[in-house]
């Protein structure tokens, strides 16, 4: 006995009744390619990835003292929070070290990934 998809099956039954042919559904396949990145930038997953690359790099981008007073926390729509432990640390790094901190940040991960830091103490 040959074996059929229900829908193959109903189709070819329905022709040898002579019934009107239903419409077909219209294709709505996708690569996994064109699927992933869409569904990634809904659910907020590729702005989280690009936080855990930034977290990772942060020691090499700022260098070790800094790194061990400092962690990023955060990146929301291009700007890096990042978390201070001393207030003399974040007078340094907002008012001194600032933009060259942004301009590396920028040249790794580009300037539509990171627009700004923000400093925080706490």
């Amino acid at each position: 006995m040959l074996l059929m998809k229900p829908s193959l099956r109903a189709a070819v039954i329905a022709e040898w009744r002579g019934l009107p042919e239903r419409k077909m559904l219209a294709d709505r396949w996708q690569s996994p390619a064109e699927l992933v990145p869409k569904m990634m930038q809904r659910l907020g997953l590729r702005e989280r990835l690009h936080e855990t690359e930034v977290v990772g790099a942060w020691s090499k981008i700022v260098g070790d003292f800094i790194a061990a007073h400092s962690a990023p926390v955060a990146l929301r729509e291009g700007i890096l929070y990042v978390r201070v432990l001393q207030p003399a640390l974040h007078y340094e790094l907002e008012q001194v070290s600032k933009i060259d901190i942004l301009r590396k940040l920028k040249q790794r991960f580009g300037s539509k990934t990171i627009r700004d830091v923000r400093f925080r103490i706490g």
